[in-house]
């Protein structure tokens, strides 16, 4: 009778273990990573506030940008790289040196100030693009007028 009671109690222990094995395997199968899809490339749109259209030679114009990125994830990284086909000026960030035309340069923030110095007696045409690390790309054309 005893060693009955002690098969009755074995088997019963092994009723309850077994489903409980079954399912923690489960678990660890389906937590795959294979399985995870992690979005890491969000497009972003680009906001300008309205400049002038009038520059003078040595005058500098102020360009106010944000990027809005339609998601997020925080390794994403933005670039900027300008060039310019018509007149002379500079384009630079705060006090930093002014950008080298068709080099790229990582930006530190989503909303930052441009500051574009005339430095031409005739109409000046240049384009921004701004770029993150994943590929999308938005192109800004500028145009200033001479102002005499």
């Amino acid at each position: 009778m005893k060693n009955i009671k002690i098969i009755i109690k074995k088997g019963l222990a092994l009723l309850l273990i077994i489903p409980v094995m079954i399912l923690f395997e489960l678990s660890l199968s389906s937590c795959s990573t294979d399985d995870l899809d992690i979005q890491q490339n969000f497009p972003f749109e680009l906001h300008i506030m309205p400049i002038r259209k009038d520059i003078a030679n040595g005058e500098t114009v102020e360009i106010r940008l944000k990027i809005i990125p339609k998601g997020n994830y925080t390794e994403t990284k933005y670039y900027l790289r300008y060039f310019q086909f018509d007149g002379n000026g500079t384009l630079r960030y705060k006090n930093e040196p002014a950008y080298i035309p068709n080099d790229s340069y990582e930006l530190s923030e989503k909303e930052f100030r441009l500051y574009y110095t005339s430095t031409s007696t005739v109409s000046q045409s240049f384009d921004v693009w701004i770029y993150d690390s994943f590929g999308n790309e938005k192109q800004v054309s500028f145009q200033l007028n001479n102002k005499d």
